[in-house]
């Protein structure tokens, strides 16, 4: 998102223009002496940001001016104070700080969460709303907050959407879209057991949600394309004997995994084009599962359905 575009609130329902200037009483500098009345106690009034900088970092320059124009449109749920490093290093190295930027919320006098480098707006606005401690008005604004995760996700930052559901989850743990996106975001990062675990706390009344049944349906998946095999070898296989329909059904299970998504739909298409009862029909039934964990909307859903379609009234 970038810095003149419009984003989300939570609770506070607040938005961030290009004019937003931080108030003097929302951000000022600090030093070693003055942290413990600028930081530590002011953050028993309301939660305190402190941003770790120094004037050679790059990234720095890029988030400072963001991080104000969000805390300047919370309205005052936080406060920012900033700390040059290379004038007042001995804070950082007690908080452990190794690299920067890097920004720690503070809350009673203690660091309760922090996140390092120069994040995406959308990032911030979540993860000041998750210090502040939103409450479960802000609807609307938590469907800002998922689409921002849907925006991190098609710009190849797995990992910062994952961390705006989670935020997202902080505020509303019983949001199915949150759960399910956290959940699918896991499985792209390799871990299954994570997912497994996210998916346990869909509350029972929302289990049957198509999202949340998408993401169970790509885990099934994975456990069966761990059983398979080498892919070429299955070639192999298909090469002397086209006919050799477990492999090809192997095949495009491998191929759904590698993301290959109409070429699978197309090796099951095949097998039931040659044979549509092989196996009890077990080419078009994994195809339905395919359609389920790919949503019926995607684009190889609705090629291979109208495939699939033809084949069965031709």
């Amino acid at each position: 998102m970038s810095n003149g575009q419009q984003g989300y609130g939570f609770a506070g329902g607040y938005t961030v223009s290009a004019e937003s200037a931080p108030p003097a009483a929302l951000v000022k500098d600090t030093t070693t002496a003055g942290f413990t009345a600028d930081v530590i106690q002011e953050s028993r009034k309301q939660p305190v940001l402190v941003d770790f900088w120094a004037p050679w970092c790059g990234p720095c320059k890029q988030l400072t001016p963001v991080l104000e124009k969000v805390v300047a449109a919370a309205q005052g749920k936080v406060k920012l104070v900033k700390m040059n490093i290379d004038d007042h290093p001995s804070i950082a190295g007690q908080l452990g700080i190794q690299s920067i930027p890097a920004v720690i919320a503070f809350k009673n006098g203690q660091p309760v969460d922090g996140f390092m480098g120069a994040v995406p707006e959308s990032q911030i606005k979540a993860f000041i709303d998750k210090v502040a401690g939103a409450g479960a008005s802000g609807g609307a604004d938590i469907a800002g907050a998922l689409k921002a995760a849907e925006q991190a996700i098609a710009a190849g930052d797995p990992q910062g959407a994952g961390e705006i559901y989670a935020m997202v989850l902080e505020i509303d743990a019983d949001n199915v879209a949150a759960i399910a996106g956290l959940a699918s975001v896991q499985l792209d990062l390799g871990d299954t057991a994570g997912a497994e675990a996210t998916l346990a706390t869909t509350p029972e009344a929302k289990a049957g949600d198509p999202a949340i049944a998408a993401v169970k349906a790509r885990i099934k998946l994975a456990a069966q394309v761990a059983e398979l095999g080498d892919p070429k070898e299955l070639e192999r296989r298909l090469a002397t004997n086209p006919k050799d329909h477990q492999a090809r059904f192997d095949l495009a299970m491998i191929q759904n995994a590698m993301g290959e998504r109409d070429a699978a739909a197309d090796s099951l298409l095949a097998i039931f084009k040659a044979d549509r009862n092989w196996n009890d029909q077990a080419a078009r039934t994994q195809l339905l599962t395919f359609f389920e964990a790919w949503g019926m909307t995607d684009e190889a859903t609705l090629t291979a359905r109208r495939k699939l379609s033809s084949m069965m009234f031709s």
